[in-house]
C-alpha cells in the first residue's frame, strides 16, 4: 500500500509532532511504501516568514532522517521541488465547489485565531487533493480533525472521476485510535499555535528541564500524596515508560515521598535518554547537509517521475496540450 503523509516547516518539532505523527511513521515505513514530503508550499498560506522558511525547510527534513525516516525505504522531498502538484491543483479546482470549501472547519479556526483570510488558506483542501491524488496514494495517516480534508479529497476525486472516468485512486484516512492527546506545558493540547509545546532537540538537558519546569501542576505540597490523573508530568512520563513503569509512577505519586519537581526531572531525563541516538544523528547531518540534499534530490526525482506520468492522463482528460 502507498502511504503519503506531510509535515508543515512551521517551527522546530515538539513532542507532539512526534508522537501524533513521525513515530507512526517510522513504523508505516517498514510494512508500506511510504511517501513524504516536507510542505514549504502549504507554509505559505499560514504566513510562513520567507526569511527562515528555506532553513526551516531543511531542518524539517534533517529531523525526519534524525527521528527514523529511512530514505531507502521512504521517498522524501520538498514540496515545491515536485511543481506538477500546482499544475493538479489548478485543475482540480474546477471541480471543487466553493460551498465545499465554505464548510472546512480548519480555514473557519484559523481565521477565528487571527490567520487573515486569503484564497491559499481558502483553497487549502485543493493543494492537499493535489498532493495526495498525484501520487496514487491509498493510505492517508491523519488526526481525526484532519478527516474532514481528507473526505474534501474524496469529493473532488470522485467528481472529476465522474466526468473523466476513473483516473484517481479515492484514497482512505489511517486513523490510529490509540494515538492519544499529548498535552503541552498549561495542559491544553501541545501545539506551536498555542505556544505550550516542550521541543524535541534541545542542544543542552538544562534547556529541556527549564522548559519542563514550566508544566503547570497543582499546589499539593511536599509529604502528601500527589494526584497522578490528570496530571500534566504524569501524562507525558506516560509516553516515555513501559506498562510496569507506568505502575510504579502511580505508587510513586500516591506515596506522598516525591514532589512534582521529582517528576519533572525524571520526565527531562527519560526525554534526553530516549531522543539520544536522534539528536546524534541529527548532529550527523547538519555537518553533512550535502548528503541531506542529496537525499531531498533523489526522493524528487522519483515523486516527480510519478508526478509526470499522471499529469499526462490528467491533462488527456481534460483537454491541456
Amino acid at each position: 500500500m502507498r502511504v503519503l503523509t506531510g509535515i508543515q516547516p512551521s517551527g522546530k518539532l515538539h513532542i507532539g509532532n512526534y508522537f501524533g505523527a513521525i513515530k507512526k511513521m517510522v513504523e508505516l515505513q517498514e510494512e508500506h511504501e511510504l511517501f513524504a514530503f516536507v510542505a514549504n508550499y502549504h507554509a505559505l498560506s499560514g504566513g510562513a516568514n520567507p526569511k527562515e522558511l528555506p532553513q526551516n525547510t531543511i531542518d524539517i527534513a534533517i529531523d525526519y532522517l534524525a527521528l527514523g525516516i529511512d530514505p531507502n525505504k521512504t521517498t522524501l522531498w520538498i514540496q515545491s521541488h515536485v511543481k506538477e502538484v500546482l499544475e493538479l491543483y489548478w485543475i482540480l479546482s474546477k471541480y471543487t465547489p466553493v460551498g465545499l470549501l465554505e464548510r472546512a472547519h480548519s480555514y473557519k479556526d484559523k481565521i477565528a485565531k487571527g490567520i487573515a483570510p486569503s484564497h491559499a488558506l481558502f483553497s487549502y483542501p485543493v493543494l492537499m487533493a493535489a498532493d495526495i491524488l498525484l501520487f496514487d496514494a491509498q493510505l492517508i495517516p491523519v488526526g481525526k480533525d484532519q478527516i474532514q480534508h481528507l473526505e474534501m479529497t474524496r469529493d473532488i476525486a470522485q467528481k472529476f472521476n465522474n466526468d473523466n472516468g476513473e483516473i484517481f485512486i479515492l484514497p482512505q484516512a489511517l486513523v490510529d485510535e490509540n494515538v492519544a492527546t499529548v498535552p503541552g506545558i498549561d495542559g491544553a493540547k501541545m501545539s506551536k499555535s498555542y505556544n505550550n509545546t516542550i521541543e524535541i532537540f534541545y542542544e543542552t538537558q538544562k534547556q529541556l528541564q527549564k522548559r519542563c519546569n514550566k508544566i503547570i501542576t497543582d499546589s499539593t505540597p511536599l509529604g502528601e500524596p500527589l494526584e497522578w490523573e490528570g496530571n500534566n508530568v504524569f501524562a507525558l512520563l506516560k509516553l516515555f515508560s513501559t506498562q510496569e513503569e507506568i505502575e510504579e509512577l502511580k505508587k510513586d505519586y500516591k506515596s506522598g515521598q516525591y514532589g512534582h519537581g521529582h517528576f519533572k526531572k525524571l520526565l527531562t531525563q527519560k526525554m534526553w535518554n530516549y531522543f539520544e541516538k536522534a539528536r546524534e544523528k541529527r548532529a550527523y547531518y547538519q555537518e553533512h547537509l550535502d548528503e541531506v540534499k542529496e537525499i531531498l534530490n533523489e526522493g524528487a526525482k522519483k515523486a516527480r517521475q510519478i508526478a509526470q506520468e499522471k499529469m499526462k492522463v490528467v491533462r488527456e482528460a481534460v483537454g491541456i496540450i
